[in-house]
């Protein structure tokens, strides 16, 4: 069962995941929503630093939503390959592209209903796109956010969209961004899916996982 949290705790917890991750944010490099959104699809069962190296090289030579709107997926599927899913992956990314530029003007759509229109692209990549590229508050369910959520008590389920609303629920909507990041970053870094560092956690006074409950 979920664990009720009161403002003063959710307050806390926030000040203690700022100080044990003070540079909680975005890890994947780009220069414009478009090629956000592009290293978010790319993301997809990949690290963050594995896109990274594909996209450094793969934004040199296309950057915008035209240049991968006219690529095949061969021509596309050289610079992606070692993503993984990657046939899947430049599928939809030449399609959303070619989406941008009919239906969009050239220009990514910086509302999240407008966004999940675009192929390869679901709610938490449109939820980290809105939120990083346009400054929105969102929380983005990946897999660190959804243990992290099951294990301190935020939410009993593994269905994304449930650990959203839970945590919308839980969280002011003036820090669902910065705290979707702040769970990412404890998740990667403090509190690992197989051996968390319990002991180095400054929140786990309120951890259903660390108090054993």
């Amino acid at each position: 069962m979920a664990k009720k949290f009161n403002k003063r705790e959710v307050s806390d917890m926030i000040a203690k995941l700022e100080v044990m991750h003070p540079n909680a944010e975005c890890e994947l490099a780009y220069s414009s929503p478009f090629e956000l959104l592009v290293a978010v699809i790319l993301s997809a069962q990949c690290t963050d630093k594995r896109v990274n190296q594909v996209t450094e090289k793969l934004f040199k030579v296309y950057n915008t939503p035209l240049q991968f709107a006219e690529l095949s997926e061969d021509e596309l599927i050289k610079y992606i390959y070692t993503c993984g899913f990657y046939r899947n992956k430049a599928k939809n990314i030449i399609s959303a592209s070619q989406d941008i530029v009919t239906k969009f003007g050239g220009e990514v759509p910086g509302d999240i209903n407008s966004l999940m229109t675009l192929a390869g692209v679901g709610r938490k990549t449109a939820n980290v796109v809105y939120s990083v590229a346009f400054g929105g508050q969102a929380i983005a369910v990946d897999t660190h956010v959804l243990r992290l959520s099951n294990r301190i008590g935020f939410c009993d389920s593994n269905d994304p969209i449930m650990v959203e609303r839970a945590l919308m629920n839980v969280l002011p909507k003036e820090v669902w961004a910065h705290a979707h990041h702040l769970l990412i970053h404890h998740g990667r870094y403090t509190c690992s899916a197989r051996k968390p560092q319990c002991s180095e956690c400054l929140i786990n006074e309120y951890c259903r996982h660390f108090n054993g409950k």
